[in-house]
């Protein structure tokens, strides 16, 4: 919807990263437009900053930062990218509640941003939901009626949209949830240092970059031994997944784009390494330390 409602279309080229969920280039597909992928930096996994002026072309109409995990994007390099190019950013938020870079919330750097409420994430609904920052009243009014059958008057349609209204009861359900947000991201940080400090002698952990608040959606560690590590932890009563598996470049989805899985080095040369570890803000130290312990028994 933020895509369409900024005018991106067939024709158009919109830069995004290679390692995320099939949402994020699903949002560009739909307009028309043509998703371009980009490598991730080996630390942070978040778009490369340092490789995006590659992909542009005169095509390119926008830019599309995913805050992966909860790390936010590296949006200074990102933004200045933008501003010399004439490019649209549009941050995907969808994991990064709460999050900020250098003392700025994330979502308050584009002309808009996607959060998602999908039960799994820092703040979710009971179901699917998600909503649209901006700060452009104009874009917020056509991004409204968009989403209401064209109309933000009943039964007056200026133009065909979709049926895409949050539900009463996730709106409901958001609004308790809300007030315990940031005691959650709180305990989500501490569980990370925790998790860290446990294993970052077995095995690669997250390292968060200077000045942001990393409000870790997904914990997620690299090993050399995935397969043995989660048939270990799933024996142990520990559940445990993959965030993502397989690089967009390389699915079914994307194959008809051509591209060669060497153009994308580090994105391809962790797909078989991570592992997401339990992490929510429920989680005590004895949870943390019984994973931590399982981890270290058969990590490589």
């Amino acid at each position: 919807m933020a895509m369409q409602s900024l005018g991106l279309g067939k024709g158009d080229e919109v830069i995004t990263a290679a390692n995320t969920f099939i949402a994020t280039a699903e949002g560009i597909g739909w307009t028309g437009a043509t998703p371009v992928f980009v490598d991730c930096d080996p630390v942070t996994y978040n778009i490369d900053p340092a490789r995006i002026e590659a992909a542009i072309t005169d095509r390119t109409r926008a830019i599309v930062p995913v805050h992966l995990y909860g790390q936010p994007a590296d949006m200074d390099p990102i933004m200045e990218i933008a501003k010399k190019n004439d490019l649209m950013v549009i941050e995907d938020a969808a994991q990064a509640h709460g999050a900020t870079y250098k003392g700025r919330t994330i979502g308050s750097f584009g002309k808009a941003a996607c959060f998602s409420f999908y039960p799994g994430k820092n703040l979710g609904a009971y179901g699917d939901a998600g909503a649209i920052c901006t700060d452009d009243e104009d874009l917020a009014t056509l991004m409204r009626k968009l989403g209401d059958h064209g109309s933000n008057v009943k039964y007056q349609h200026d133009f065909e949209g979709q049926n895409s209204r949050l539900d009463g009861i996730q709106g409901a359900v958001l609004q308790v949830k809300l007030r315990h947000l940031d005691a959650w991201t709180d305990r989500r940080i501490a569980v990370a240092a925790r998790y860290g400090e446990g294993l970052e002698d077995v095995c690669v952990v997250p390292r968060t970059m200077d000045g942001v608040r990393h409000v870790f959606h997904l914990y997620v560690i690299q090993v050399n031994n995935r397969d043995e590590v989660m048939k270990h932890l799933t024996e142990a009563g520990i559940g445990c997944g993959i965030h993502y598996p397989v690089p967009l470049p390389k699915t079914p989805a994307y194959a008809s784009l051509g591209y060669d899985m060497a153009d994308f080095p580090v994105a391809g040369g962790i797909a078989d390494k991570i592992v997401s570890l339990p992490m929510h803000g429920d989680l005590t130290d004895d949870d943390v330390d019984f994973v931590i312990e399982a981890v270290r028994k058969v990590a490589k």
